[in-house]
Order: structure tokens, then sequence, then C-alpha cells
């Protein structure tokens, strides 16, 4: 390894090191797949400074761009307002995964077994024919069968994506009317809902309502935004509010 590769390295295993801590912490699913962008992006720029140019590409383009997209749109149609439960629907399906993840350490361990290393070969060496080339020659050669069935796997895992977000709406959707109707109905928050931020002195969608005697309103704010414990306190404004109504009470008084 050269003296650059060596400082491309040091500069970029950080970065990657953080991208990967920001997938595994992240409270935010898009926050944890932009993380995920950034790993695989620098990933692939290590491979570009050890020589492997297609593998490089694939990581960037095909991986960051195709496969991350693919499951940013997933999380947008399937939504991430669901709860999560621990109640197991399938029997015996953590032992499955425990007993298929072996498999394929030891199926893996087998393959990394069987790898001879040639601590002399360089990568010029290697690479003779192209990188490009030979790599193309392998799999559409003696790894033809396995690039396809990997083909396969991914459209099987888009289409199943898409019928999993699907829904079929059994009732028409309820317009502004239908929703006013309802309210006056069952006599439930007739004046409607309160806006976030109203009454709170700062206008954003995670900042709860103040009801007009200060108390914050939960129902201001989304369920989703609950659900994720990303709301903002509003205590340190209906504490203003009631600085000022005992500013106000004290000047009627004098």
């Amino acid at each position: 390894m050269s003296s650059g590769e060596a400082v491309l390295f040091w500069i970029v295993a950080p970065i990657m090191v953080l991208g990967a801590l920001g997938l595994a912490f992240s409270k935010r699913a898009v926050y944890a797949a932009l993380s995920m962008v950034l790993t695989m992006i620098l990933l692939g720029i290590v491979y570009l400074a050890q020589g492997a140019d297609f593998l490089g590409i694939v990581q960037i383009f095909v991986y960051s761009g195709a496969v991350m997209m693919l499951f940013i749109f997933v999380v947008m149609m399937v939504g991430v307002d669901a709860s999560e439960t621990r109640l197991e629907t399938m029997k015996g399906h953590r032992v499955f995964s425990v007993l298929l993840g072996l498999g394929l350490l030891l199926l893996l361990g087998g393959a990394l077994a069987k790898v001879t290393f040639r601590p002399g070969a360089p990568i010029a060496e290697i690479n003779a024919g192209g990188n490009v080339t030979m790599l193309g020659h392998l799999i559409f050669g003696p790894y033809m069968a396995a690039f396809q069935m990997v083909g396969v796997l991914l459209v099987v895992a888009a289409v199943a994506a898409m019928v999993l977000a699907h829904r079929e709406r059994l009732l028409p959707r309820p317009d502004q009317k239908a929703w006013s109707r309802r309210r006056i109905r069952e006599n439930k928050n007739v004046a409607g809902l309160p806006a976030p931020g109203v009454y709170a002195r700062h206008n954003a969608v995670d900042t709860p309502a103040l009801l007009p005697d200060g108390t914050p309103s939960e129902l201001s704010v989304s369920r989703i935004l609950v659900a994720r414990d990303q709301l903002s306190d509003a205590s340190r404004f209906s504490e203003s509010t009631e600085v000022m109504e005992q500013e106000i009470e004290e000047g009627t008084e004098r």
C-alpha cells in the first residue's frame, strides 16, 4: 500500500465508521438510509483506490443509487407509523433464522478456507487482462446461473415490496365535509384540532399547541412524531405564557 492509499484510508475509514454508527443508532429511517449511502459511497472510493474499478463503480451506482432509493421509496409507501409489537405471529421463526444464519456462516467460512493467497502477486498482474473483462468472463461464464438467481431474487424482492405497500381501500376516502359532519355528530372537536405551534410562540409541527389555559394539547401533534418520541417540549412556552399573565394581572391591579 502506498502512502497516498494509506492517507486516503485513514481519512475515509473514520467517516465510514461514523456512517455505520448512524445507521445503527439513528431513530429516523431516512437518516439511517442516508448513513448507509454515505458508508457505501466511501467503500466504493476505497475499492477504486485499490484498483478494483468495476467493484467500486458497482458499489456506488448500484447499491448507493438503486438499492437505497428503493429502500427510501418503500419506507415512504409503507410508512413508519405502525407500532412495533413483540407478539410472534410465526412460531419457530427465531430458531429457523438462527439456523439459517449459522448455515450461511459455515458456507462463507468454507468458501474462504479454499481461497489461496499470493502475497507476491501485484494488482497489475491479477488484472492483466483488464478488471472489467476478467469479471465479465467469470460472471457470464462459470457463475452465470448464480448471477441470474441474484437478479431473480432482486426482482422478487421489488415485487414483494410493492405488494406489501399496496392497500385496498374498502370505503371511499372521506373529504373535509365528511370529517366535519363526523365531528359534529360525535360532538367531539367540533371546531377542529388545534394546529401545531398555535399559542406556543413557536410555529413547528413538533411543538404542541397551547390551550387557552396554557396547557399543551396532545391532539395538535402527529401520532407519528409521538411514536418516534420526537416532540418538542412546550413547557417553556407555557411557563412564559404564565409569566405574561401574571404581569398583566399585576398591571391591572396597579
